[in-house]
């Protein structure tokens, strides 16, 4: 039985989340805290992580960049959008790789999207969670002592165009987009809440 506690963060700069990210999850390595998930809203910034950087896939002009060491590529974050880091010292039964990590990640935002009326699924193109045939939630994290830094974002109401030009690794512009740009009538808060209800997923136990 996993116990969690929930921190929103509001929305912090992407180098000052990271720096957190750092210290918390040293702190959960060394079982000073219990497993947390930090949410948080960034000003708009794309990550840039290894996998992007050796394929040399680059964001379009005129987005800031910040290079990360999460897996996957190009990130981009911004207003209405939830961004979800996980500080999760992954030790149960079934958490014995990073594919069946991401998989339980995976069910929780499709969880808590049906909650929501939204049919959410898997995608062979790319891990995250999709909506019909656009990715609506990606999914990068880093491992330390099988402790997890960085996490996954989920894309509600972002400004018209902006995560729609950001291209991840083999995927094209307009690939990803936000629920909003599906005509899908929904806010960062309703998701937060429909993600709490469904924390299960990840637990049986919530502490706040």
């Amino acid at each position: 039985m996993r116990q969690l506690v929930i921190t929103e963060l509001g929305k912090i700069g992407h180098s000052e989340s990271d720096e957190l990210m750092r210290v918390m999850q040293s702190k959960r390595i060394d079982d000073e805290i219990i497993d947390t998930i930090l949410v948080c809203e960034h000003e708009e910034i794309v990550t840039v992580g290894p996998r992007a950087r050796n394929d040399g896939i680059n964001p379009p002009p005129g987005y800031a960049t910040s290079p990360v060491d999460r897996g996957g590529g190009l990130t981009w974050h911004g207003p209405g959008q939830l961004v979800i880091y996980p500080i999760i010292k992954w030790d149960l039964e079934g958490e014995s790789n990073v594919k069946a990590v991401i998989a339980i990640l995976e069910e929780w935002v499709i969880a808590a999207l049906s909650k929501l009326g939204i049919e959410g699924h898997r995608d062979e193109r790319m891990q995250g969670v999709w909506v019909g045939d656009n990715k609506i939630c990606s999914i990068g994290l880093s491992f330390l002592r099988w402790t997890s830094r960085h996490g996954l974002t989920i894309n509600c109401n972002t400004p018209s165009g902006r995560v729609e030009m950001v291209s991840g690794c083999g995927l094209g512009q307009d690939t990803t987009t936000s629920l909003a740009a599906l005509g899908i009538d929904t806010t960062t808060e309703m998701v937060m809440q429909s993600l709490r209800e469904t924390i299960a997923t990840l637990s049986r136990t919530l502490t706040e």
